[in-house]
């Protein structure tokens, strides 16, 4: 049976539905540990951060998922200048993060350190639960989405997590834009451009 794909509308309780399939794709991965290094903490803490960050996405962007929630895309539109700064944000972070404000701030920073300035789409998550990984969900949702860039002519932009998912990226199109991003002791990450038609 083929599992179907579909934008995400901006409804009740979408961001959150979004939010936790992301958390529970990135629980184990190197830089979520370096975020909130507690498992206990993490299991709180990254699915209100991916709600907060999906709920952004669906004013100012695109949210893909497949019909079954295993997978989701979310994308942000970056017409040369950033979407606007989520309302609150510091604060909402502090009320459900946190001690570990502080290292979702530097992850921040860093990310804004390196983000181009060219017009774009930018890929903030691409997430694959983890028994449906492997099965191509994840290339057929940036194909979904590669289309229609295509079509209008406009770039994507993304930083991978690490090495693997780099390669899954490269295979798409992408390639690296300048030097990794390297997390104050933590593990790096992979800022990736791809051109229209690539």
């Amino acid at each position: 049976m083929t599992t179907g794909i579909a934008r995400v509308e901006n409804a009740a309780g979408a961001a959150e539905k979004v939010g936790a399939v992301i958390a529970e794709s990135f629980h184990d991965l190197a830089v979520s540990t370096w975020l909130v290094p507690p498992d206990e903490d993490r299991r709180r803490v990254l699915p209100a951060q991916f709600s907060m960050l999906t709920e952004h996405a669906l004013a100012h962007g695109e949210v893909y998922a497949t019909d079954d929630m295993s997978a989701v895309a979310v994308w942000f539109h970056n017409d040369g200048t950033p979407p606007p700064e989520i309302p609150g944000e510091a604060e909402r972070v502090a009320a459900f993060a946190g001690r570990h404000s502080r290292r979702l701030a530097q992850l921040d920073t860093e990310m804004a350190k390196h983000h181009p300035h060219d017009p774009h789409h930018y890929l903030a998550f691409l997430a694959v639960v983890p028994e449906r990984q492997g099965q191509g969900l994840g290339t057929r949702l940036l194909a979904e989405h590669h289309a229609a860039l295509d079509g209008s002519g406009v770039a994507a932009y993304l930083e991978a997590s690490n090495a693997r998912s780099r390669e899954f990226y490269l295979r798409h199109g992408y390639s690296d834009l300048g030097t990794p991003l390297i997390l104050p002791d933590g593990p790096p990450m992979f800022p990736m451009w791809r051109p229209p038609g690539s």
